[in-house]
């Protein structure tokens, strides 16, 4: 039998060929050509690494005390010169990225979880449900959120695991809200309308269609939450309420240096600067993130 159909045109091909790429992909694409994200791209990549392989290339023992190399300046054998204990300094950045990475996404992996299914319900069923949840929103983000973060510490007791917690808790207002207000606009699209009609159960529509929906602006916020948990860990640490001796945890350096930064500056300065770059990157990433899964930011 002859085959009737008309061959298709240069133009019909490219765009059938577009067609077939899928969104994950083009915004990996559109990723890729910012360069500012592909730098904090790599510089979360690099402390990723630098954490999974402390016990690999540290110099030193992050907790080995030697009083004759106190406040050694930096050099050929401590390149970032050692603390006030005698302890090596850049040894000790490497086992605190560990700290402040495992915090960073541990916690906003806990409100992720939480916030979205929050969110989720709140959105979803709407009424009396939805304003005691939104109420529970409100009160929590009332307070600053490092004196909130403090309170729940205070309460629990200091150490890093209840750092974690506090810093899990006051960011589940975020991802509660921005789900809540995903909700409200997918659940009025046809296919949910047409999934109801057909007697789908709830749990179904929200676990496999409203969620997958709502993916992208989590992972945006997701990336972005991760730098203000590392920064808020590093200020508990600071407050002396978060890891406790002899952990190595930058925002502890920096608390116990503060006393010699003119002394000795560089015990200040290192910790500092990775805080800096840690942040840096998870910013420029989700700032990335963001511009390649949204389509109102493409051209």
């Amino acid at each position: 039998m002859a085959n009737n159909t008309p061959p298709l045109l240069p133009g019909q091909v490219q765009a059938t060929e577009e067609k077939a790429v899928s969104p994950w992909k083009e915004a990996w694409k559109s990723f890729k050509k910012n360069k500012l994200a592909i730098v904090g791209l790599v510089l979360v990549l690099f402390f990723i690494l630098l954490a999974i392989c402390a016990p690999l290339i540290a110099p030193y023992e992050y907790d080995k005390v030697t009083l004759s190399d106190k406040h050694l300046p930096p050099s050929g054998e401590h390149w970032f010169g050692t603390d006030e204990f005698g302890r090596d300094i850049l040894t000790r950045i490497i086992y605190g990225a560990r700290i402040s990475i495992w915090v960073g996404f541990l916690s906003v992996a806990g409100s992720v979880i939480v916030g979205s299914l929050l969110g989720i319900v709140a959105g979803y069923y709407g009424k009396w449900v939805d304003t005691v949840i939104s109420r529970i929103f409100d009160i929590i983000l009332a307070f600053p959120s490092i004196l909130l973060a403090i309170a729940v510490v205070a309460a629990l007791g200091p150490s890093l695991r209840n750092a974690l917690i506090a810093i899990a808790i006051i960011n589940v207002p975020t991802f509660g809200r921005l789900l809540r207000s995903r909700v409200l606009s997918v659940k009025e699209e046809e296919y949910i309308t047409a999934a109801k009609a057909i007697g789908m159960k709830d749990s179904r529509i929200l676990l496999h269609h409203i969620l997958p929906n709502s993916l992208a602006p989590i992972i945006v916020q997701g990336t972005l939450a991760i730098a203000t948990a590392i920064i808020e860990c590093a200020a508990l640490g600071f407050l002396g309420m978060g890891a406790q001796p002899p952990t190595a945890e930058w925002g502890k350096m920096l608390a116990d240096s503060r006393e010699f930064i003119i002394e000795a500056p560089w015990t200040v300065l290192f910790p500092g600067l990775a805080i800096m770059l840690t942040v840096l990157g998870f910013n420029l990433m989700g700032d990335g993130l963001r511009d390649a899964l949204d389509p109102r930011m493409k051209n």
